[in-house]
């Protein structure tokens, strides 16, 4: 699941298994359109008179809702992102487009998370581009796979943690995914290790905090594969989706585009007949160019690289993000080095080219 740390994160913390990039810096790409504000204001009329009608000055946003720049403002690229740093057609292909910057307690622990956000969004704005980030640390992750090391232990730890993070985003129009995998994995029948009793706390009390900073929060609602999810409307409700945005689909997997929006229009007619209206919702297309072969989901060779990450705002479907780095790897798998490690093979077989024999 977790992407490579990024230089600095590396002299921060060594990890038997290394995470997606966490790197800090800011270009710009991606475009953005829609036709919907979102947010506003509504203003007070009062009566001076009984008979006069006092004459108020509208400026351009009064009485209408103000434009969101998330919606004409392109998605953040960081230069230092692992591909970005690679060879040229790996630069080109993958280096070059926008990339959740992934908020893990490993590297970002509550003493420094706030600053860390805060930093890497004021150069996502100074370059007048939409940060983008990913919230991966509530305890029990992973459920004991690749990606479960390093996780924090308990509920306070986690809410203090995310209280930092909400700070950090505070007023900086972010765009946020919210603990990939964790609903659909705790909310199974299937054995997890490490599963907190309070995952639904924990992920209500971060879609509050983190969306009342200002943050577009998608809280993750797994994919179109991960079945069964009848019940999964009713848990991102408890979950705290009446504070989000809406929700993410297909993080760090393959499933592709049109069977995601699919399953995202079967959770919306669920979150409505549940009460939940008016949410939306974004899909993973970094390694969706493909038709799955199987249901492999550590590094398949069958894996290309999908659409470029683009906001589009049509109805419910905000766009496409690449949350997940292309490139790195998913764990000791099909010839894969540890979770999060950049590996250039790894590139070929997202491009179809021949692989080639160096990992780094």
């Amino acid at each position: 699941m977790l992407p490579s740390f990024g230089p600095r994160a590396r002299v921060l913390v060594t990890l038997a298994a290394v995470l997606p990039a966490l790197t800090l810096a800011g270009a710009a790409s991606g475009t953005a359109g829609g036709s919907e504000g979102s947010g506003g204001s509504s203003s007070l009329a009062a009566l001076v008179a009984p008979v006069v009608v006092p004459v108020v000055a509208r400026g351009p946003h009064t009485g209408a809702r103000a434009k969101d720049p998330r919606r004409t403002r392109g998605l953040f690229v960081d230069p230092l992102m692992p591909a970005a740093n690679q060879d040229a057609v790996y630069a080109t292909a993958f280096g070059s487009r926008a990339q959740a910057l992934w908020i893990i307690p490993e590297a970002y622990p509550s003493a420094s998370v706030r600053g860390t956000v805060r930093e890497y969004t004021k150069r996502a704005l100074d370059a007048k581009k939409t940060p983008m980030l990913t919230v991966y640390g509530i305890p029990g992750r992973d459920c004991g796979g690749a990606s479960s090391a390093g996780s924090l232990q308990t509920a306070a730890q986690y809410r203090a943690w995310i209280r930092r993070i909400g700070k950090g985003l505070a007023k900086q129009k972010a765009m946020v995914v919210l603990e990939p995998d964790a609903l659909p994995f705790f909310g199974s029948d299937a054995p997890c290790d490490g599963k907190p009793a309070d995952w639904l706390g924990m992920l209500r009390f971060a879609s509050k905090t983190l969306s009342a900073s200002g943050a577009w929060v998608y809280l993750d609602a797994g994919h179109s594969n991960w079945t069964p999810y009848d019940n999964r409307p009713g848990l991102l409700k408890k979950a705290g989706i009446r504070y989000d945005r809406g929700f993410s689909t297909n993080v760090s997997n393959f499933r592709r585009t049109t069977d995601e929006k699919a399953y995202a229009a079967t959770m919306l007619r669920g979150l409505r007949r549940l009460g939940v209206h008016g949410k939306h919702f974004v899909v993973d297309t970094s390694r969706n160019g493909a038709t799955p072969a199987d249901d492999q989901v550590l590094n398949p060779y069958w894996a290309r690289v999908g659409k470029r990450p683009r906001l589009v705002f049509q109805g419910a479907f905000d766009g496409t993000l690449w949350v997940k780095h292309p490139g790195e790897s998913d764990g000791e798998v099909n010839g894969g080095p540890p979770s999060g490690r950049w590996c250039d093979f790894l590139g070929d077989r997202l491009l179809a080219r021949s692989e080639s024999s160096t990992c780094g």
